[in-house]
């Protein structure tokens, strides 16, 4: 026959589409042509494609060979479908017999081994979900392919030994070469022993701060710890992941594909159960950050840091329109980013915490007598945390220098285990109140549900309803401590939030700024 078809993923963020892949030969002179909005990697398949099938011992006809990618108006990016136009071209010159449904998403070496790609998670995803669940990777993407339910993987390390399995001659094929095993692994890096993770019982004194922390993992809200340098504000942020709960099963998928995206998973893949943590440093672009790039935009910290924790410590030096581009997945939990190459929406549904000192130098606190910051100084470095910002931060919370008192006590505060195990039953308390509104914590709460069906009572918000009256909170403001105040109601194992639990919900909101 003289057109051959096989199948694909393309990738548009982490949402995939099937690609289908024809090959046509026809009866001019030789040439090789990619058809399909092929990117450069893409365009630079039929060099690799060409040398990969003549040293796997089936070399492509010399006639023309075009390659059309349906649908054409969807860009394709990578070099993920070598493989399946290598099997398409093989297959319209009757080198290996038809391939039906199955997906190809593998990289073809000039020697014909097979190797690994990003993103093999969420297209492998999207190929089970579009009804193709046979799949063929490179044998180093195997595990993580693999995770997927459903999914039939099969792992190969050469084309010359798929091409032999789907029926071709074996004569000529190149059947004796086999990769070393270490040169599998692509890109991937090895497991290492995991890293002891930090503890609470490192942090001497500052019980208000673990006392915000604890309620902060609770509800899933979001964090300001002002205070001067060597406070702990650092520390403090490092342990916030080990406080919350594993990862379900539907979570840990979302977070192992967006790692998966980003090449960041090892050839021995598992799914990520522990929430990730994010600490860009404060030179950090927008694209960093958020994410982008050329072409199709890729994900940044935020999406990494999807279901985890995204730290931004010395945050006023962070650029303005950085920190306020947070905004929005701040309140959808996802990024939109546009490019003029297409759009693509990640998850970024993440605990923010963010650190600063009091003052560009960093000794305004308590008293400031050695302070040398004037108050215009002072202003103009807070100020890059700006008002909408903040106002989307649940806690704000002055962290004070450690006493003499409290410094250098190890054992004498609770650790990590315990207060996760306070955190985990609040976390069990929210989920059987708000799963049937289809939430899962606190800080996911709209307004119109604390307003509706978990209204509290007016002398409970008596202080909450003043101080909206004065000015001194707005009306996102106003729902943020409602949610703080049902988070500490769970943690004490209360049924409903009191008076007192509001006062202290608004006392956690208020405490930086009235510092």
């Amino acid at each position: 026959m003289a057109l051959g078809r096989s199948y694909s993923v393309a990738l548009v963020g982490l949402n995939g589409y099937i690609v289908e892949v024809e090959a046509d030969i026809g009866q001019t002179l030789p040439a090789f042509i990619i058809l399909g909005l092929p990117d450069a990697s893409l365009n630079e398949a039929k060099e690799r494609i060409r040398s990969a099938a003549q040293n796997s011992g089936i070399p492509l006809s010399r006639r023309k060979i075009t390659a059309n990618l349906i649908p054409a108006s969807l860009p394709k990016r990578g070099s993920g479908f070598d493989l399946a136009i290598a099997m398409a071209a093989l297959l319209a010159s009757n080198d290996v017999r038809s391939t039906g449904r199955t997906v190809f998403i593998a990289e073809l070496g000039l020697d014909g081994r097979l190797r690994p790609v990003r993103g093999v998670l969420p297209a492998v995803m999207a190929a089970v979900r579009a009804g193709f669940p046979d799949v063929v990777v490179a044998k180093a993407n195997a595990a993580e392919a693999g995770l997927v339910p459903g999914a039939r993987v099969q792992g190969y390390s050469t084309l010359a030994r798929l091409a032999f399995d789907f029926g071709a001659d074996p004569q000529d094929l190149a059947l004796g070469f086999e990769p070393d095993p270490e040169d599998d692994d692509g890109d991937a890096c090895p497991d290492g022993a995991p890293a002891m993770p930090p503890d609470m019982r490192d942090v001497s004194g500052q019980l208000e701060a673990r006392r915000a922390l604890e309620v902060a993992a609770a509800g899933a809200h979001h964090l300001l710890l002002t205070g001067p340098p060597g406070a702990g504000k650092t520390m403090l942020a490092e342990r916030l992941p080990g406080l919350l709960p594993d990862l379900g099963d539907t979570e840990a998928m979302e977070v192992t594909a967006i790692h998966s995206l980003c090449a960041l998973t090892s050839a021995s893949v598992r799914l990520l159960r522990r929430p990730p943590y994010e600490n860009p440093h404060h030179t950090a672009t927008s694209a960093a950050i958020i994410g982008g790039g050329s072409g199709l935009p890729r994900p940044g910290a935020a999406s990494r840091a999807h279901r985890g924790v995204l730290f931004l410590d010395e945050a006023p030096e962070y650029e303005r329109r950085v920190l306020d581009a947070l905004r929005q997945p701040l309140e959808s939990g996802e990024l939109v980013i546009h490019r003029s190459a297409g759009t693509a929406a990640y998850p970024a549904r993440f605990q923010l915490v963010l650190a600063a000192n009091p003052c560009p130098c960093g000794k305004a606190s308590g008293k400031g007598v050695d302070c040398t910051c004037t108050p215009t100084m002072r202003r103009r470095y807070l100020s890059r945390l700006s008002g909408p910002l903040l106002d989307r931060v649940d806690i704000q919370l002055e962290v004070e220098r450690v006493s003499l008192a409290d410094f250098g006590q190890p054992g004498s505060e609770e650790d990590t285990a315990t207060i996760a195990e306070r955190v985990a039953g609040a976390r069990k308390c929210q989920l059987g109140r708000l799963l049937p509104f289809g939430f899962e914590t606190n800080a996911q709460v709209p307004g119109r549900l604390l307003r509706g069906a978990l209204r509290l009572g007016p002398p409970t918000t008596r202080i909450l309803d003043h101080a909206l009256e004065r000015g001194v909170l707005t009306a996102r403001g106003y729902d943020r401590v409602l949610r703080l105040a049902w988070t500490l109601a769970d943690l004490a194992g209360r049924d409903l939030p009191g008076a007192d639990d509001i006062g202290q919900a608004l006392n956690l909101r208020q405490a930086a700024a009235t510092a």
